[in-house]
């Protein structure tokens, strides 16, 4: 016998959707309601960089599982301009840490060792969306990431 309650989510267990899978790790989207908020669940490879951008409105909150992460961050200027002279800010995140990252702080996180997080946003829609409100900078260069992953 089956019964429905109204008013339930008809959508109880859903697979989360693959959004990237590169050399760097995997982006799965894992909740599919559409309704404003955004969870994801990233995986990314020692020696890997990602991020290296700012949100113009967009803001995240992320939770480290596992690894570690290296997560540098600068504030970007009301002319939406980088002000390099101002030193990067430093983090060290270990797993069970949250982190938040605000509207106009460009940001970069590089992986010292495997690491899967979830990251939170408030904000919906798709990649059209997300591309409209991310500049893209660079904090750190991908490649000096993957050589100090090396040296380890």
């Amino acid at each position: 016998m089956t019964t429905k309650t109204v008013g339930v989510t008809e959508n109880v267990i859903s697979k989360p959707e693959v959004l990237a899978d590169d050399d760097r790790g995997v982006i799965e989207q894992l909740d599919n309601t559409n309704e404003g908020n955004s969870v994801l669940r990233i995986t990314s490879k020692a020696g890997t960089v990602r991020a290296n951008h700012y949100h113009q409105k967009d803001h995240h909150v992320c939770y480290l599982v596992s690894g570690q992460i290296r997560y540098v961050e600068r504030p970007v200027g009301k002319d939406g301009v980088v002000d390099e002279s101002i030193p990067l800010t430093e983090y060290t995140i270990k797993p069970g840490q949250l982190f938040y990252t605000a509207p106009m702080v460009a940001h970069a996180m590089e992986f010292t060792e495997d690491s899967e997080f979830l990251a939170i946003t408030p904000r919906g829609g798709g990649e059209a969306e997300y591309e409209n409100d991310v500049i893209r900078v660079t904090l750190i260069e991908p490649e000096e990431a993957a050589a100090r992953a090396a040296k380890k």
